[in-house]
C-alpha cells in the first residue's frame, strides 16, 4: 500500500518527459516524410512528361506549346471558378455565424440603471470637474406679472 501511494522521483519525471518528446519527434518527422511522398506521387501523376525536345520539329514544338496553353487557361479557369466558390461559402458561412449570434442573444443590451441626478451633478459628470458650471433653473425662468383685477 505504501508502494501505491508513492509519488514518482523528479528524475523519472524527467526521463518520462524526455522520452514522451523524443517519440513526438519521430512522429512530427515521420509525418514531414509521409507528407512529401505524398506530394511527389500527387505531382509524378498530374504533370506529363514533355519527352525529348531536342528531338522535336519547329511544327511538333508549337503544337505542344498549343496544347500547354490550352492546359494552363483551362486550369486556371477552373482555379477562378473555385476561388468563386470559396468566397461564395464564406461569406454564406459569415451570415450564418450572423444569424446565430442574433438568436443566441448576444447582441442583447443589458437593463440600464435609472440614475437620479441633478441638473449641476449631469454638467459635472459631463464638463468634468475642471469646468465650473452651476445651472439655476429658476433664473432662468421668466418672470410673469399679475394682471391687475
Amino acid at each position: 500500500m505504501a508502494e501505491s501511494t508513492r509519488k514518482m522521483t523528479h528524475q523519472r519525471k524527467l526521463q518520462l518527459k524526455s522520452l514522451l518528446l523524443s517519440r513526438a519527434r519521430e512522429d512530427l518527422k515521420r509525418e514531414e516524410e509521409q507528407k512529401a511522398e505524398e506530394k511527389k506521387k500527387i505531382l509524378s501523376n498530374r504533370i506529363e512528361s514533355l519527352g525529348d525536345l531536342a528531338s522535336m520539329s519547329q511544327q511538333e514544338l508549337m503544337e505542344l506549346c498549343r496544347e500547354l496553353h490550352a492546359k494552363t487557361d483551362k486550369v486556371d479557369d477552373e482555379r477562378f471558378d473555385i476561388e468563386l466558390k470559396v468566397k461564395k461559402n464564406d461569406q454564406e458561412i459569415e451570415e450564418l455565424n450572423q444569424k446565430i449570434f442574433e438568436l443566441r442573444g448576444k447582441f442583447k443590451r443589458p437593463p440600464l440603471r435609472r440614475v437620479r441626478m441633478s441638473a449641476d451633478q449631469m454638467l459635472r459628470a459631463l464638463l468634468g470637474s475642471k469646468h465650473k458650471v452651476t445651472m439655476d433653473l429658476r433664473s432662468n425662468l421668466k418672470t410673469v406679472k399679475e394682471a391687475k383685477k
